[in-house]
């Protein structure tokens, strides 16, 4: 069993050029549920070289974050957009930032802002800069050079205004070597399932595929340098032992866009990543989740990554249509997926996935497809059946074909599209309609999602509780109200396909639906709560024993 040193580290020592003149902050702003590991990133990287970091979420009210602010007298506010959804959030905040007197520079980054640094300065004026693309050294010696009150301007990997014009700077090239960063902060609170603690991390960055709907890989391709670099696979072990040990960490729950599996050379990476978990001695006392492809899926190694601890394969399935795939430029065929889940349901490993009912393409013959596809590897009650509306995000190469295509519709902030057959449109509406009503997947008492959390709560009781008795008993009921579920879903999507075929609606209510929905949610509550109750001994056992629970 290989030992690592408590604390761990891989990154460099602070380079002493950028040590801190002031005392004045950085102020980083953005979402903070679960974890924002691109704001971890970016407040260790200015927190290595001496600057103080203080990080807010984007959701707390406005009034208390300009407070927090006027309190801190930040040397600079970074803000952390993903979504073009959410600039008019970001516009507010950052013009009720100016009216309470904040005269730092306001800067931003994000997946967006790096796309569209122009779009991004006109929805918000009070910026005086965006940080494109991967931003620690970006953000750094951006910090270093107000410190030290020096020109910023010709910074590589920013964009300002300039004479009433946007001005791009050179772009900065991607990170070589992950390893060299420091641990993400994670000061918050960890989330918790049954008393077990969780927290993100990530083994790689970047993404090789070319989907047509997904912002990732462009982000990736603008700038210089390797598109997807992965981190020694000793040095991912090393942080989730630090984290298992000071933090008492034991689920880990990897971001990376597309965990490093697919191909020989990533393969070998993922057996090394394996074998390091069973040297450290952390194989058979946690459990991990990762996001994957189809085409990765093998049985063989997936089996070697179920025993050390893997527990939930996250897919972004997105079709059970071949021209819907083609449309989405996934690479992989209907016969790929259904492979997959084979494979998955074989070697016992839950899966959750990904799924676009509607897409430009979308004709009938293919949401009957999507119909059948679902109802193959959900019909048997093994995951909640989940789907919603492929949106085009901005740098996406489908957004630019639908605008070439005169279909594009909306604005920056709530970008749509024209469907290419009118009942279609009318088919999205109503079915839209009636699961967002019915309560079917928005809202804390969704049926879907709350059925896939008790999946993965299962999950993590036979992974981590051994003591737990009468599982297999719980899954059965659980199964059966999941297939409950799904058959209801398509039952109602098949009525609705053939009643617009004909020119009319599905004939379901709003209220029949809902009525039907809260039926089987209160099911699954009463199910899953009776369940943990007759196992509450055996659960503050084995927390007891993992010295999660003081006794």
């Amino acid at each position: 069993m290989r030992h690592f040193p408590l604390p761990v580290t891989t990154a460099p020592r602070a380079d002493s050029r950028h040590s801190a003149r002031t005392q004045q902050p950085v102020l980083l702003i953005g979402f903070l549920n679960q974890g924002n590991l691109g704001l971890g990133y970016l407040a260790a990287t200015l927190r290595q070289a001496g600057y103080r970091v203080e990080i807010l979420d984007i959701e707390q009210d406005v009034a208390s974050l300009c407070q927090a602010a006027q309190a801190l007298r930040p040397l600079l506010i970074g803000f952390s957009l993903i979504f073009q959804f959410y600039l008019p959030r970001f516009a507010t905040l950052a013009e009720r930032l100016r009216e309470y007197d904040q005269t730092c520079h306001f800067t931003i980054g994000g997946h967006f802002p790096s796309l569209n640094p122009t779009l991004t300065l006109e929805h918000i004026p009070h910026l005086d800069s965006v940080v494109r693309f991967e931003g620690e050294q970006t953000l750094l010696e951006l910090t270093s050079r107000l410190d030290k009150q020096q020109a910023w301007q010709d910074i590589d990997g920013i964009a300002y205004r300039q004479d009433e014009r946007v001005r791009m700077n050179p772009l900065r090239p991607l990170l070589p070597d992950l390893d060299r960063l420091p641990y993400p902060d994670r000061e918050y609170e960890a989330e918790t399932i049954l008393g077990q603690r969780a927290m993100p991390l990530i083994a790689s960055r970047g993404c090789a595929r070319t989907c047509s709907f997904c912002s990732i890989h462009t982000f990736y391709r603008q700038a210089p340098g390797k598109v997807v670099r992965t981190r020694q696979p000793v040095h991912v072990v090393e942080e989730m032992h630090h984290l298992h040990h000071t933090r008492g960490i034991n689920i880990f729950l990897f971001q990376d866009d597309d965990f490093p599996l697919y191909g020989k050379a990533w393969q070998r990476w993922a057996r090394l990543f394996v074998a390091e978990l069973w040297r450290s001695g952390l194989a058979g006392r946690i459990a991990w989740k990762i996001n994957c492809r189809a085409d990765a899926v093998d049985a063989a190694l997936f089996t070697e990554m179920r025993a050390a601890g893997l527990y939930l394969v996250y897919m972004g399935l997105e079709s059970g249509s071949e021209h819907g795939l083609q449309t989405l430029h996934k690479q992989i065929d209907v016969e790929q997926n259904l492979r997959a889940v084979a494979l998955l349901k074989q070697i016992g490993m839950m899966f959750e996935f990904g799924f676009m009912l509607f897409d430009p393409s979308s004709t009938l013959p293919g949401i009957r497809d999507n119909i059948r596809f679902l109802r193959e590897i959900v019909g048997d009650g093994s995951a909640a059946a989940v789907f919603c509306r492929m949106l085009p995000y901005e740098g996406t190469p489908i957004k630019s074909t639908l605008e070439a295509e005169g279909r594009m519709r909306g604005d920056i902030c709530n970008p749509d599209y024209d469907f290419l057959e009118p009942c279609i449109e009318s088919l999205y509406k109503e079915v839209h309609e009636l699961t967002s009503m019915a309560g079917w997947v928005h809202g804390q008492r969704s049926l879907a999602p709350n059925i896939n959390w008790a999946w993965n709560e299962l999950a993590i009781i036979r992974r981590l509780f051994p003591s737990v008795r009468h599982s297999r008993r719980y899954e059965t009921n659980l199964r059966s109200i999941t297939r409950s579920a799904n058959q209801l879903l398509f039952t109602m999507l098949e009525d609705a396909c053939q009643g617009h075929e004909c020119g009319r609606t599905s004939g379901w209510s709003e209220a029949d639906l809902g009525e039907r929905c809260d039926r089987l949610l209160e099911r699954l509550l009463h199910t899953r709560n009776r369940f943990i109750a007759s196992q509450q001994h055996e659960l503050s056992k084995d927390l007891r024993r993992t010295g999660l629970l003081v006794a």
